[in-house]
């Protein structure tokens, strides 16, 4: 019986890791007596050309977990597309690898537009719980279609600090990117999420990838 599930991981960047809370959630909703131990797969000193398949290669080897969670933004093509290139590159990875229990995570966007979910979340990552300004999110239906997610949340923290100006507020905007891993962190629920496509798929594979494991 596994007493623990550790995951890895592995995504674009490093604000990116803003997914973790997100993760644990979901694994947490399907299996709720489990010890979960999650991992940043940092391959920050990686030449950036390598492709892919050398990234998830190299997660493998240097993270080992019973999960890798492979992050790609859809962007610019839609989720299916994206989605299949990532199967793509866990095709071609070294045999040695092949068999490892993988999740493919892709917004249709970019991952911010996942946080544009809970108002009380960003007032906290904005330190000012108690703010009495209308904060205005966006429906769920509507958060594949935000053309520039990052910069929402970003306009959405900077309304709910309620600072008017001078040099604290641009002493908070320098801090914007803490801000925006502390919303993650401030969501208890991300099930709203469940009505997109996208988050949908996530779940799914999740769900595949514990009934392989037994945990489903």
């Amino acid at each position: 019986m596994v007493k623990e599930v550790t995951y890895t991981l592995l995504a674009d960047g490093s604000s990116d890791r803003r997914l973790i809370p997100m993760l644990t959630w979901l694994l947490r909703q399907h299996y709720l007596d489990i010890a979960i131990k999650d991992q940043w797969a940092d391959l920050s000193n990686m030449p950036k050309q390598n492709s892919l398949e050398k990234k998830i290669e190299m997660a493998m080897e240097q993270y080992p977990s019973h999960i890798l969670f492979i992050h790609r933004d859809a962007e610019r093509i839609t989720h299916k597309d994206r989605v299949a290139e990532i199967r793509r590159a866990i095709e071609k990875i070294h045999k040695q690898y092949q068999g490892r229990l993988t999740v493919c995570v892709v917004p249709v966007r970019m991952q911010e537009a996942w946080l544009l979910i809970d108002g009380k979340a960003i007032r906290t990552a904005a330190d000012n719980a108690n703010g009495t300004v209308d904060i205005k999110l966006p429906r769920i239906n509507e958060l594949e279609t935000i053309q520039d997610p990052k910069a929402e949340l970003q306009r959405l923290l900077i309304e709910a600090c309620e600072i008017a100006g001078g040099r604290k507020l641009k002493k908070f905007k320098s801090s914007i990117s803490k801000r925006k891993y502390r919303v993650a962190e401030n969501i208890a629920d991300f099930s709203p999420l469940r009505e997109l496509p996208a988050f949908q798929s996530l779940e799914n594979e999740l769900k595949e990838v514990l009934r392989e494991m037994k945990l489903a």
